[in-house]
């Protein structure tokens, strides 16, 4: 079992210095998303029955960090959507910088043998390692897409979706 961990570990395609640049690219995208939305229409606006943007950045905000922590720990954490994390952009993009550089100590911890290592996240999402943080960058991406729909909606140009800088 071992060897086959190392095999798989040595056939990876990117880095994982190069991996979390991608993730915290597509972060650094969302943040603009972010910064976009008018305050009220932040928390606010909705098309067909979707949550506002500011319950999707709390999804993400359950996410990133926990997520990350608990594949650090080892310890089952609970999926806590429903947070409170204020009812201002300016604190919820607080949040935001913060959980930035908390997924940067909590990357850094993680051995690049781990990244097939079989996790069961929130005791209840199975898959490696590498398979759960691209969903968590899956997810980001298609919440960010709703995003981009509501901006338009409300007669504001979205940042270019490949503006990752």
């Amino acid at each position: 079992m071992e060897n086959t961990i190392k095999n798989q570990a040595e056939a990876q395609v990117i880095t994982p210095t190069q991996f979390l640049e991608h993730y915290q690219g597509h972060r650094r995208l969302t943040r603009k998303v972010i910064e976009a939305f008018p305050e009220k229409d932040f928390f606010n606006h909705s098309i067909g029955g979707m949550r506002p943007f500011s319950e999707m950045v709390k999804e993400l905000f359950a996410i990133a960090v926990p997520g990350l922590t608990e594949i650090v720990s080892g310890k089952v954490g609970d999926f806590d959507e429903h947070r409170d994390f204020g009812n201002t952009k300016a604190q919820f993009l607080a949040k935001w910088d913060q959980d930035t550089e908390d997924i940067n100590k909590l990357w850094a911890k993680i051995s690049e043998a781990r990244y097939q290592e079989h996790v069961k996240l929130f005791g209840q999402y199975e898959g490696s390692v590498q398979s759960s943080i691209l969903y968590f960058i899956d997810n980001e991406v298609h919440h960010r897409g709703q995003g981009y729909v509501y901006l338009r909606s409300l007669g504001i140009e979205p940042p270019f979706f490949y503006d990752r800088d």
